[in-house]
């Protein structure tokens, strides 16, 4: 079956299609008994109003916030999703979501889906090579766009970001202050990303500050929980291995812990970036370096109502601080020599 159209909505009134216009848009004056006739033939019949087209026509904005994610099966983007609909759906808003698989077309390319639609904001988190000065028109003609977890390129807009640098180097810290002095890091390498290129140089500060040097042979790449399992095992198998190892997120963490299992290695060190469901119930416990990605996601929703509340400022960067969770794994003490 058809949806039921506005003309089909005037011949049940039997008035024309402008007028239900004019009712349904409250525009122009309408008698009051006609009104209620086309509101309950518009009930009747179950009609919903074409709102794309009718902003495509008219100019106007639709009353829906555009939120670009990497990944829809990430925990971590799963949360900054609830958490922006959770604060815009107060004002009304609607909120639709699209994945760009980490791939910079992709992401361009949903970007001008949200914007033939005409959303009223848009919130990005960039894909690694993005550039975003094609939005440079946009942001000039008062669209609210705030990138989110990763700073935008090539464009000055508002960011939400997590303190990664900051984050690791504690975590990192953490594990040195329980006599580890050699801590292997398995992450997202080459770290094209602004996220992986912040851990990365967090987990060097560390070893700089505590007076170690950085041994390139104690870091491996794994971006997925298989391939940092098989990295994590690659530097268990070295000649002189960690005896601490820092994951670099939330994939890694989870590759890292199935590695150290199946391998039996209870006296490993471990501390992960980012918070894994049941992080509790495994033995031993994960100590990890936490995001708040519900506070960076209300963060975001309520920049860019206040942009589209009328605040022109100049583009603002928040730094969200990331904690310490001190559960067990990251408190291995280190083999005494």
């Amino acid at each position: 079956m058809r949806r039921p159209t506005m003309t089909d909505v005037a011949r049940e009134v039997g008035v024309t299609a402008k007028t239900v216009s004019r009712v349904l848009n409250d525009e122009g004056p309408v008698a009051v008994e006609t009104r209620e006739r086309v509101m309950a033939a518009v009930r009747k019949l179950g009609y919903q109003p074409n709102l794309m087209a009718r902003n495509m026509r008219v100019g106007a904005r639709d009353a829906a916030i555009g939120l670009v994610i990497p990944e829809m099966g990430n925990p971590f983007f799963g949360t900054v999703a609830g958490g922006v609909e959770g604060v815009i759906r107060e004002r009304g808003l609607t909120l639709i979501v699209g994945s760009s698989s980490e791939n910079a077309e992709l992401e361009h390319s949903l970007i001008a889906t949200f914007l033939a639609r005409r959303v009223s904001a848009l919130i990005v988190v960039p894909s690694a090579g993005s550039d975003h000065r094609r939005l440079r028109a946009e942001r000039v003609a008062g669209l609210p766009i705030v990138f989110l977890d990763r700073p935008s390129v090539g464009l000055t807009a508002d960011n939400v970001v997590s303190a990664n640098r900051q984050g690791a180097q504690t975590g990192v810290t953490h594990l040195i202050a329980h006599g580890h002095r050699r801590v292997g890091f398995v992450g997202d390498l080459p770290a094209a990303l602004y996220t992986r290129r912040e851990r990365f140089q967090g987990y060097r500060d560390a070893l700089a500050l505590a007076g170690l040097p950085f041994d390139r042979a104690l870091v491996d790449s794994g971006h997925d929980q298989d391939a940092a399992a098989r990295a994590t095992l690659r530097l268990l198998a070295l000649d002189d291995p960690p005896t601490a190892l820092f994951t670099a997120n939330n994939l890694a963490s989870m590759g890292a812990v199935l590695a150290l299992s199946r391998a039996g290695r209870r006296d490993v060190a471990l501390v992960g970036f980012d918070d894994l469901p049941l992080a509790e119930a495994l033995d031993p416990p994960l100590t990890v370096v936490a995001q708040d990605p519900a506070g960076m996601a209300a963060a975001a929703a309520e920049l860019v109502l206040s942009r589209m509340d009328g605040d022109r400022s100049k583009a603002r960067r928040s730094l969200v601080p990331t904690r310490l969770i001190v559960r067990g794994s990251g408190e291995v003490p280190a083999p005494r020599t």
